[in-house]
């Protein structure tokens, strides 16, 4: 007799990429080293929601990316719901158009994201100066979204080899027979 799957899997990815989350984020604010960073590192945690989005959307509902990342916003103390509203856009962009980019290359979507990932820094600066608050130098800024864009291969090479995230193939269906 087979084993019967208790958990669905869609629940485990959930489960999984709010411990990848939280991993990342504890990661950004550990002490490792004492003096500043002269470069920025990239924002891996978008990385990772963006490829996310466009591999599984339902895997990464709207509530569970909105709750990351205010989550993030209070621990990095960053204006709360500010970054969290950017990338609920940029990934809702994205999933609106997830259709789309099954059928093309990482090259491709990785084109896509950069644009993507280039309005949602744009959109945050705005922000940032309609508020009037004191922005951080854009070459930090830009150094860190141009990690960020370059980090998102590897991100979706470590996604598909450590958790087997792929995209749904055209005309893929679930267990219940619904199209993904």
């Amino acid at each position: 007799m087979a084993s019967r799957q208790f958990i669905h899997p869609r629940w485990k990815f959930r489960a999984l990429y709010v411990g990848v989350a939280v991993a990342l984020t504890v990661l950004r604010l550990l002490p490792i080293r004492t003096l500043p960073a002269a470069i920025p590192g990239p924002d891996v945690l978008t990385c990772v929601t963006l490829a996310w989005v466009l591999r599984r959307p339902e895997y990464v509902p709207v509530v569970l990316i909105s709750a990351v990342f205010l989550f993030e916003d209070f621990l990095l103390q960053r204006p709360p719901g500010l970054w969290a509203l950017v990338v609920l856009m940029g990934t809702e962009f994205l999933r609106s158009r997830e259709a789309m980019t099954r059928e093309v290359g990482l090259m491709m979507e990785w084109a896509i994201v950069s644009v993507v990932m280039v309005a949602m820094t744009l959109a945050y600066r705005v922000a940032y100066a309609v508020a009037f608050i004191d922005e951080p130098p854009m070459a930090l800024v830009a150094l860190q979204l141009l990690g960020s864009i370059l980090c998102y291969p590897m991100v979706v090479g470590l996604s598909r080899l450590a958790f087997g995230l792929r995209k749904a193939a055209p005309g893929e269906v679930d267990a219940l027979g619904r199209r993904l």
